[in-house]
């Protein structure tokens, strides 16, 4: 599952779980900092994909907002298709553009360091969003994602503490499905129990990885899973997916194979997999509002334009998403044992009967969406 670095992963977990901790506040920006104004500021933005629905519906319109409203201007934001040479040729245009402020949701956080390499020759602050790259000259934006893998576990291990799980993880180039996330599921004891045999890895030692998190490998990976259980006997008891894309094709496979419905966990705040949670589908999503997280991305983007100190960023977000280490770009240590400049937000899980803050948010998914065939007395967030 893992490619655990123990040493300086455990680092990280520590540092990234303390940061989900406290309630933050949204509060006011320090003087020159998210509260200020960059005009004529270029930022150039690259986008790994719009496959999965939140980037375009939720980031880029929020990010988009918080440089307008700053008085600064995108130069791109291209998307790269899930091709990491595609977007090194995306990061050449923005350059080429005139970009004096780089956002990088990257494919793959290997395959991107030529860019980020170009980017520092050219002397552009580069914000690493939601997706690592390691290298202290970035500024990291990004939710809690060991919080995330935390709450997916805790969520699924109550329910199901004894049995037999599928571990369904994301991209193998993404930190988060290779690192973070699974940190998250071992903190809440699923390396423990696995240990003392209370869980069988039915795909393990360390569950299946998905290129690109395309739901349709997924789908394909998962009933393979269920075709290899069912001749060797055993029951599927409980499915950890990392992300909502991969949930989806789990809950595909499960239809197409006539399985039932395993608690099943997922993140992002899709909206077919809020529906399928309202219709007990999938058991926990863990939402993360992501409109906020493009507002933080744009707000740094602005204040780098002024300033290169990473240490200066502040952000002004929703106290319900915070940082608890405060507004200010804080330090973060990776798996690699760099220390990046972050910024990291906290996530909310929601269950069928708290269904209701994702709704009451004004999130993009709307009510008649996710509650689309629940069956109301039992989903009470959708009467």
């Amino acid at each position: 599952m893992l490619k655990r670095k123990l040493g300086a992963v455990m680092a990280a977990g520590m540092f990234v779980l303390a940061a989900c901790g406290g309630s933050g506040s949204g509060g006011s920006a320090a003087p020159g900092g998210s509260g200020g104004t960059a005009t004529g500021c270029k930022v150039g933005i690259s986008w790994n994909n719009f496959q999965q629905p939140r980037w375009a519906a939720t980031d880029k319109p929020s990010m988009f907002k918080a440089i307008q409203d700053g008085g600064g201007t995108i130069v791109g934001d291209p998307d790269a298709n899930l091709d990491s040479q595609r977007q090194l040729s995306d990061v050449d245009t923005l350059i080429n553009k005139g970009a004096q402020v780089l956002v990088l949701l990257a494919q793959d956080g290997k395959a991107i360091l030529p860019a980020l390499q170009k980017a520092k020759d050219a002397g552009i602050p580069v914000i690493a969003y939601d997706r690592l790259i390691e290298d202290p000259y970035v500024l990291y934006i990004t939710f809690d994602n060991v919080a995330v893998g935390k709450a997916e576990a805790d969520a699924v291990l109550t329910k199901v503490p004894k049995g037999n799980y599928v571990l369904i993880k994301g991209d193998p180039g993404d930190a988060n499905a290779a690192t973070f996330l699974p940190m998250g599921w071992d903190q809440a004891g699923l390396k423990d129990k696995v240990a003392s045999g209370d869980i069988k890895i039915l795909n393990g030692p360390d569950g299946t990885f998905t290129d690109g998190w395309k739901t349709e490998k997924a789908r394909d990976n998962m009933e393979s899973i269920i075709d290899k259980a069912n001749a060797d006997g055993k029951k599927i008891d409980a499915i950890l997916a990392e992300n909502d894309s991969t949930a989806l094709g789990v809950v595909a496979a499960l239809d197409a194979k006539n399985y039932g419905y395993p608690p099943l966990s997922g993140q992002d705040g899709d909206p077919q997999n809020l529906n399928n949670v309202a219709l007990f589908k999938q058991y926990v999503d863990i939402w993360k509002n992501s409109n906020e997280l493009g507002k933080a991305g744009g707000q740094a983007a602005l204040q780098l334009c002024k300033s290169k100190d990473l240490s200066k960023v502040t952000v002004n977000v929703e106290s319900s998403v915070a940082p608890a280490a405060g507004n200010t770009a804080t330090d973060f240590k990776s798996p690699a044992g760099n220390t990046l400049k972050s910024v990291i937000l906290k996530p909310t899980p929601v269950q069928a009967e708290t269904l209701d803050k994702v709704i009451s948010a004004g999130w993009y998914a709307t009510k008649d969406q996710i509650c689309k065939g629940a069956d109301t007395a039992k989903v009470p967030p959708c009467k």
